[in-house]
C-alpha cells in the first residue's frame, strides 16, 4: 500500500521498479494514483525514466495523465510515444483540450499529430479549431449521450450503458428529434424514478438551456453558475446539438479568467507564474510600469509648482502621503467590488445607477469618518484649526474623488466592450494621485494666509 508513501517516496519507489523492470510491482502503484497524481510523478522523473513510464500506461489511462501535463509536457509526451501510439492517446483525449494543445503548434506538427488519429475524431478537432478561442465551440466535447425523443426509458437505459465510458459524463441524457436539433432533456435521476415503459417525450424536461457555439466562455461559465447545472449543450443557429460544455472545464475558465483579471489589475499584463525567467518577467511587467512613470511625474510637477505653499507650511507635507495614499486604495477598492460585479452578473442602467449611488454613499461615509479623525489628530499635533480644516476637507473631498473613479472608469469602458479590468490598481492609483495632490494644495494654497498666523 502506497497511502501512507509521500510523493517523494512514490516516485522513488516507481524509478527503482522502473530499473529493475518489475512491471507487477509497478502497475500495484499506478492502479492507486490518480492521474494528476501520476502527472506530477512524470513531471519530476529524471528523463531516462519518462519513456519507460510512459510504457507502462494503458491509452486511456495515458489520456487521462496526459490531459494534466502543462501544454509543453504534453507535446514532449506525444512525442516521446511516437506517431502510432500519440495517436491512440489523442483519440482518447478530451477534443477540446486537443485543440488547445494543437493552437500551440506549427502546421507541420498539426498535421502530423493528426495523421496519428482516427479519420472521425480527427475531423472533429479540425472542425472545433475553427472556432474563435475561448468561445462555446473549442470548450465543448462531442463525448455526451444523446438519445431519440420516442425511445422508452428501457431503451435509453440500454444506450447509456453502452456509452457509458465513452461519456464525460452520464448526468444528463440529451434528446434530439430526426433532424438532431435538440428537443429536450432527461437527467439521470429521471430514468430512476421512471416506468422502463414510460416514452422518454413524456418524462423529458422540454425547456432545454442551451448556448450557441460563438458564445463567449465567461457567458457559458455564468449560465452554468446561475442554473447550477453539471453541463450544458452546444448549438448551433439552427438548433443542432454540437456538443456540451461540462462543469470542470468551466472551472478551469473561471481560473483563467480570474487570473487574467489579476494580471490586468496589477498592471503585469501578461502571464507570470513561479517559473517565468526574471528577463521575461520583467519585460512584460515594463511596459505599464514606464507609462505609470511618466504620469506619475505629473505628481511631482503639482507638488513642484506648490513649492512656495509648502515652504510657507511646512505641516503640510506631512499629511501629503496620507491623502494621496487614501485616495488610491479607496479606488482600488471600488474597482475591485466593479470588476468583480461586472464578471458575475449582468448590468444594466437601473443596475449601474444603483451601484454609482451606494458607492457615492460609501464614500460620504468614508470621507466624513477619515476627515473627523485626521482633522483632529492634525488639531492636536499642530494647535492649528485651520490646518484641520485644510486637511480633513481635502481628504474627504479626494476619497470621493477615489471612489468615484474607481466605480466609473471600469464601467465606462465596459460600455465600450473593453474589459474593465484593464482599469488597473495602479493605474487608477497614478490617476487619484493627481487628483488628490491638486485637491490638497488647492485648498492649502486657499486658506495659505490663515495657515501662516
Amino acid at each position: 500500500m502506497i497511502t501512507s508513501l509521500t510523493e517523494e517516496q512514490i516516485s522513488t519507489l516507481i524509478q527503482k521498479n522502473l530499473k529493475e523492470g518489475n512491471k507487477t510491482e509497478l502497475q500495484t502503484i499506478l492502479g492507486q494514483l490518480h492521474p494528476y497524481d501520476m502527472a506530477i510523478i512524470y513531471t519530476n522523473l529524471p528523463e531516462d525514466y519518462k519513456l519507460k513510464y510512459l510504457l507502462q500506461l494503458s491509452i486511456p489511462i495515458l489520456a487521462d495523465m496526459i490531459q494534466e501535463l502543462s501544454q509543453d509536457d504534453q507535446i514532449s509526451a506525444l512525442q516521446k510515444l511516437g506517431k502510432e501510439k500519440s495517436g491512440k492517446v489523442l483519440d482518447d483525449m478530451d477534443n477540446d483540450d486537443i485543440a488547445s494543445l494543437l493552437d500551440q503548434m506549427s502546421p507541420e506538427k498539426i498535421k502530423q499529430f493528426l495523421s496519428g488519429m482516427k479519420k472521425e475524431e480527427s475531423s472533429i478537432v479540425q472542425d472545433m479549431m475553427t472556432y474563435p478561442s475561448e468561445t462555446a465551440g473549442r470548450l465543448m466535447t462531442n463525448r455526451f449521450v444523446w438519445i431519440r425523443h420516442y425511445y422508452n426509458v428501457r431503451e435509453a437505459v440500454d444506450k447509456l450503458k453502452s456509452f457509458a465510458e465513452f461519456a464525460e459524463t452520464i448526468n444528463y441524457l440529451y434528446v434530439i428529434d430526426e433532424n438532431r436539433k435538440l428537443v429536450g432533456v432527461v437527467s439521470y435521476r429521471d430514468l430512476l424514478l421512471a416506468d422502463m415503459n414510460d416514452t422518454i417525450k413524456n418524462i423529458m424536461f422540454e425547456r432545454v438551456i442551451s448556448v450557441p457555439l460563438l458564445t463567449d466562455q465567461e457567458e457559458v461559465a455564468r449560465m452554468i453558475e446561475r442554473y447550477d447545472f453539471l453541463a450544458i449543450p452546444v448549438v448551433n443557429d439552427d438548433g443542432i446539438l454540437k456538443g456540451i460544455i461540462t462543469v470542470d472545464d468551466i472551472i478551469d475558465v473561471v481560473i483563467q479568467e480570474a487570473n487574467e483579471d489579476i494580471e490586468k489589475l496589477s498592471a503585469s499584463g501578461k502571464s507570470i507564474d513561479f517559473e517565468t525567467k526574471p528577463l521575461i518577467a520583467a519585460y512584460r511587467r515594463l511596459p505599464w510600469l514606464v507609462l505609470l512613470l511618466f504620469i506619475g511625474l505629473v505628481s511631482g510637477s503639482i507638488i513642484s509648482s506648490f513649492e512656495d505653499t509648502l515652504s510657507k507650511v511646512v505641516a503640510l507635507a506631512f499629511f501629503m502621503p496620507m491623502i494621496a495614499g487614501m485616495t488610491g486604495n479607496t479606488g482600488t477598492q471600488s474597482l475591485a467590488v466593479v470588476v468583480r460585479g461586472l464578471a458575475s452578473k449582468d448590468i444594466d442602467m437601473k443596475t449601474v445607477i444603483r451601484l454609482i449611488s451606494r458607492e457615492f454613499a460609501v464614500a460620504i461615509i468614508i470621507g466624513i469618518t477619515c476627515a473627523l479623525l485626521i482633522s483632529m489628530i492634525a488639531y492636536v499635533w499642530q494647535g492649528s484649526t485651520v490646518l484641520g480644516f485644510v486637511v480633513g476637507a481635502s481628504l474627504f473631498i479626494t476619497l470621493i474623488i477615489g471612489t468615484m473613479a474607481g466605480t466609473i472608469i471600469p464601467l465606462i469602458l465596459y460600455k465600450l466592450n473593453i474589459d474593465p479590468a484593464v482599469a488597473s490598481g495602479p493605474l487608477i492609483t497614478t490617476i487619484n494621485d493627481i487628483l488628490s495632490l491638486l485637491t490638497y494644495f488647492g485648498i492649502a494654497s486657499y486658506f495659505i494666509h490663515h495657515l501662516m498666523q
